[in-house]
């Protein structure tokens, strides 16, 4: 008898870190893809140029209780990655209602969808922000989580969300926790992709404060290398950290990539800084690395390397992002 193809339904599969989950998948063949993503101004489908044809599409808010029934009554997928959200820190700051909404509320309308229709197994990704800052050691998945920006708090919420219902309905749920990514695609409202622009146009990074705050940073094809282990192999009920081991302070990555771009040091400015920033975010990912055998591969250098060189074949689709992210950024 043939082996039937797993389907997947993976949400907020047109963003940063969802569409490199696609084109992993897509290239390995041996999956039936179902992506779902509203395309807000963080979502584009050119991310996934490269699979074309090689998923079904639908533009669906996460939200729309109807329309997210009546996709998983057609697709009956047997696996949801959930990765739709609203992910930035400053917008969240700026205006915390659609955090609220699609973390939340959309959470737990996909999750009750997939009870209805009985998907076998759900994996959300979390973040590493909802374990808030730490001064000194590592958070490990027994940490309390502490969230401190209204979009870690939205996340928090969704993660304790997901873990009542594994609780309450035995929900074949895993939680995913990765740190900070970067890599190709990323939208250039974030930091590494936006010094890269700014460092190419001719302009200053602009770096909070005086840039002491440290984060672990994950290649993005590391972090769904990682992801796609855990989907396979991980245990329903469990959570994984999913990080690099790579820490460095804001500033230090700042200067790494003027290095990169062959830029003068100096080619930066301090700005006022976040409200509520958390100092440092740092995983111990032993967990996923002891039972499953995942381990980062990229290390920082050689993935800004990397991630330059893509930027700089791609200028016109980081440029055209740009749009008001400018306001983000004040002068101290």
């Amino acid at each position: 008898m043939r082996k039937r193809i797993p389907k997947i339904l993976i949400t907020g599969g047109a963003g940063f870190i969802g569409s490199a989950f696609v084109r992993l998948l897509a290239k390995k063949g041996n999956f039936s893809l179902v992506v779902a993503d509203s395309l807000t101004y963080a979502g584009d489908l050119q991310r996934l140029g490269q699979v074309k044809g090689k998923f079904k599409f639908y533009q669906v808010n996460i939200c729309n209780k109807k329309q997210i029934d009546l996709i998983l009554a057609k697709e009956k997928p047997g696996i949801i990655v959930h990765f739709a959200a609203e992910s930035h820190v400053d917008r969240s700051i700026n205006d915390a209602t659609a955090f609220i909404d699609t973390n939340i509320k959309g959470t737990q309308i996909l999750m009750d969808a997939s009870r209805k229709h009985k998907v076998n197994k759900f994996i959300f990704i979390s973040t590493d922000e909802v374990y808030g800052e730490i001064a000194f050691g590592k958070f490990n998945e027994n940490s309390p989580v502490k969230p401190n920006s209204p979009y870690a708090v939205s996340k928090a919420a969704a993660d304790l969300l997901v873990q009542a219902y594994i609780r309450t309905y035995k929900f074949p749920a895993i939680i995913i926790r990765p740190s900070n990514n970067y890599g190709a695609w990323q939208y250039p409202e974030k930091l590494i992709p936006l010094a890269i622009l700014r460092i190419i146009g001719g302009g200053k990074v602009p770096v909070y404060g005086r840039g002491k705050n440290v984060r672990e940073w994950l290649y993005v094809n590391d972090c769904v290398a990682g992801i796609r282990v855990i989907m396979q192999r991980g245990k329903t009920g469990q959570i994984y950290n999913l990080g690099s081991a790579y820490e460095s302070k804001n500033i230090n990555t700042v200067k790494l990539l003027l290095k990169t771009l062959d830029a003068g040091p100096d080619r930066f400015e301090f700005v006022r800084d976040r409200l509520g920033h958390d100092l440092r975010y740092s995983l111990d990912s032993r967990k996923i690395t002891k039972q499953l055998g995942w381990k980062p591969k990229v290390k920082l250098a050689e993935g800004l390397k990397l991630t330059v060189d893509w930027s700089l074949k791609h200028q016109d689709w980081l440029r055209s992002k740009l749009k008001n992210i400018n306001l983000l950024y004040k002068k101290g």
